[in-house]
């Protein structure tokens, strides 16, 4: 399969994108303690367990991906069926599976000494929402960076897209009702619904009003910014209600991402190591363990927000997710670029 253009390089704001999570955490920090009734105010602003103001901050992150979406694309899935099989079989039958292992086994047992029992189940219920979400978005950006396949690459998150329509909801109920949190599946499927089924329909219905790739590509680019914008303001708020528990518990961001790095690294073995196994090419090889490791996490946050609410424990988990998974992933790409000699150049 011949490569396609790849998506712009990442550029320093993405690539600083740890940076400007952690700024945001410190300005909501402060915003919380100075102005307390703003951030109050916006937590207000819920329909329906959806919060207004964050909604329309997650639709700013979701949407501008979504249209780089090509279902089209899906029809090339049986050129190289080994890849997509590695993909597949790590993001929905082992990565859910494991996360909410690591998240009990952390803040259960191993954690347990310091961690209030509600307050571990929140941060078990926003780790279970990270490993429910592969990576949508970031992993053009990682494929391009370890000169993956674009193709294949869209080929790949296109169907696991597909699949997040259906599939999301009954694994994360699952999980969640196997570590006895109570699961409002109401909210779940609404969340599901706003937050993936219908910026798909947008993307959809945006690619083909647009028609042609060179189109396509300069729309995105202009919209991108929204996606980094809406996450900070978005990790602003969530830190503004969360200020009072940070700031006399700084530790437990620590915590929280002790089982991330664990899931990250562990899962980018296994899938790099099965393709590796498989003779998948490295121009496939490394994307595909890639969207494993990976989350999207702009869908984890939201749906926490949705379920638990702006000041949770769970919501607080998932953006913890967001401030370790660009250091992770660029050591990542930097550790399959050393390795490439080891995959084969074709095949699969």
């Amino acid at each position: 399969m011949s490569d396609t253009a790849a998506p712009a390089p990442m550029g320093r704001f993405e690539r600083l994108l740890t940076l400007w999570v952690a700024l945001a955490m410190v300005v909501g920090l402060a915003i919380g303690s100075v102005a307390p009734g703003l951030v109050t105010a916006i937590a207000a602003t819920e329909v329906a367990s959806i919060n207004l103001v964050v909604a329309v901050l997650i639709w700013a992150m979701v949407y501008p991906m979504m249209v780089n979406v090509d279902f089209g694309a899906v029809a090339g899935v049986a050129r190289q069926p080994r890849g997509l099989l590695v993909t597949l079989v790590v993001n929905w039958l082992i990565k859910p599976f494991t996360m909410a292992f690591l998240a009990v086994l952390f803040f259960e047992h191993i954690f347990a000494a310091w961690i209030a029992p509600e307050d571990a189940a929140q941060y078990i219920a926003g780790l279970i929402l990270l490993g429910a979400a592969p990576c949508t978005a970031m992993v053009f950006v990682w494929s391009q960076l370890t000169r993956g396949d674009a193709t294949y690459t869209l080929v790949q998150v296109s169907v696991n897209d597909l699949i997040m329509v259906v599939a999301f909801a009954p694994i994360v109920a699952l999980l969640l009702g196997v570590t006895e949190i109570t699961v409002p599946w109401d909210t779940l499927v609404l969340a599901t619904v706003l937050y993936v089924v219908l910026p798909l329909l947008a993307g959809l219905l945006t690619r083909r009003a647009l028609g042609s790739e060179a189109a396509i590509a300069a729309f995105t680019a202009r919209i991108k910014p929204l996606s980094m914008l809406g996450l900070i303001a978005t990790v602003a708020i969530l830190f503004g209600l969360q200020g009072e528990t940070l700031l006399s518990r700084p530790g437990v961001i620590v915590l929280i991402a002790v089982p991330i790095l664990i899931q990250s690294y562990g899962i980018f073995a296994l899938a790099y190591g099965a393709a590796w196994l498989l003779k998948v090419p490295h121009r496939i090889a490394a994307p595909c363990a890639m969207i494993g490791t990976s989350n999207f996490f702009e869908l984890a946050v939201a749906v926490a927000i949705s379920l638990f609410g702006l000041n949770s424990g769970a919501a607080l988990a998932t953006v913890v997710g967001v401030l370790v998974e660009v250091p992770v992933m660029l050591s990542l790409v930097a550790f399959a670029n050393r390795t490439r000699a080891r995959f084969p150049e074709t095949g699969a």
